[in-house]
């Protein structure tokens, strides 16, 4: 399902029009849609159908809370990479046995708290790591499940920036390593088995990086296996790749159906943590053009959002489309879509063909919703934007736009 559509050409998401979002909350603003964020849960889901799975929604991706009680309540489980994303996912109403702990660089108090929540499994990523969550689990008179995350050594196309799965990454285990790793954790008292995990990048576009790290970890299962330290969950990570321009987005049905085909005689529960694939396309950057602007070389439309709404453009050099919320009959101009921070860098698209703008005219930057306002800072001083969900014809506001007394409350001032 398209969640932004055009109507008698005005913009629409769900079935709400834009421009009343923008002048109730003003702009910048993020705005998402339910249905759009459900829906593509329930593609992941579907696709495994009675095959034991477990999806948990990748926080990192968009972490507001009501987003992550949404898709609770569609029965996802959630994989996290820090306490603060622990503590928004128990917010939401997670439930702990369905929670992942990932990263490469937990903390005491991060792992004290998960232990006390009793999540799933943490995916180690280091043998230091491995000694830490030991260290704290005796301390705390707590079993930890553990799952060591491996490096497949897997290459898969996609922005370095993203690209995981490779041995020169900083990212998981070898592979080589990964069998006495197992063995001494299984000896230990206080730790728990419970998988093999892996993560080869992200926006990935093609089925066979991941069915390729698939074979890598299934054999280290079954290698676990005849060695006596039997397993209980493959998680395969996420890194499922969308459409932000005319990219052919990953087929999730026939990928679910290649896994599902691949570990037909396993008796194990497949994790799958998608993210960007649950929230990309279910949201947009609602922003207002200020000023035209024109020298010698370039044409430039100064927008309200700029790279602390919107990093991704700027830091991966990445595609989003840009609508205009109302389209009218004009010629086409080309230009660059920049914003007011003091940096060359703040741009939201270079050398984009646009339709007739205006000052005053409200765009919508598409393909927003992962990684757009879980990036978003306070450079420049400027204010982090609202958050706003659709539901059908309503509407409601799920992050107030920050005020300047947030922005200052924490410094302290010595007068």
């Amino acid at each position: 399902m398209e969640p932004f559509t055009y109507r008698a050409d005005r913009l629409y998401c769900e079935e709400t029009l834009l421009e009343p979002i923008a002048a109730r909350f003003g702009t910048p603003a993020y705005v998402y849609s339910r249905s759009a964020i459900i829906g593509n849960w329930e593609a992941f889901d579907r696709g495994l159908g009675a095959f034991p799975h477990l999806i948990s929604y990748s926080v990192k991706a968009n972490s507001n809370v009501q987003i992550l009680r949404i898709l609770r309540e569609a029965g996802s489980g959630f994989d996290v990479v820090s306490g603060g994303e622990l503590a928004r996912a128990l917010k939401a109403g997670g439930e702990p046995g369905r929670i992942v702990f990932s990263g490469a660089g937990k903390t005491a108090p991060e792992i004290d708290d998960a232990l006390a929540a009793g999540i799933l499994m943490f995916n180690v990523e280091s043998s230091g790591e491995l000694e830490l969550i030991e260290a704290r689990a005796r301390a705390l008179g707590k079993i930890a499940g553990v799952s060591l995350r491996i490096n497949p050594d897997v290459e898969a196309e996609t922005h370095p920036y993203i690209a995981t799965g490779r041995a020169i990454h900083k990212f998981g285990i070898p592979k080589t390593d990964a069998i006495a790793l197992y063995r001494r954790a299984a000896d230990s008292p206080v730790l728990r088995v419970r998988g093999v995990a892996c993560h080869i990048g992200s926006q990935i576009l093609e089925a066979a990086p991941f069915l390729r790290a698939l074979d890598e970890i299934v054999e280290v299962a079954r290698t676990l296996d005849a060695g006596g330290v039997p397993v209980e969950h493959l998680d395969l990570g996420g890194g499922y790749g969308i459409r932000y321009e005319d990219e052919r987005p990953m087929d999730i049905a026939r990928l679910s159906q290649s896994i599902a085909q691949k570990l037909a005689t396993a008796r194990l529960t497949l994790i799958l943590e998608p993210g960007r694939a649950i929230v990309g396309n279910a949201g947009i950057l609602l922003t207002r053009v200020l000023f035209l602007k024109r020298n010698a070389e370039k044409n430039f439309v100064i927008v309200d959002a700029g790279m602390n709404d919107l990093l991704r453009p700027a830091l991966y050099g990445s595609y989003h489309r840009i609508a205009p919320a109302e389209r009218r009959a004009g010629g086409k101009f080309v230009a660059d879509v920049v914003g007011p921070l003091c940096e060359t860098g703040d741009f939201l698209a270079r050398d984009r063909e646009l339709p007739d703008v205006r000052p005053g005219d409200l765009l919508a930057v598409m393909t927003a919703g992962a990684y757009g306002f879980v990036l978003a800072s306070n450079y420049n001083s400027r204010l982090r934007p609202a958050e706003v969900l659709v539901h059908g014809a309503e509407f409601s506001l799920i992050r107030r736009r920050e005020t300047l007394d947030d922005l200052l409350d924490a410094e302290t001032v010595r007068g």
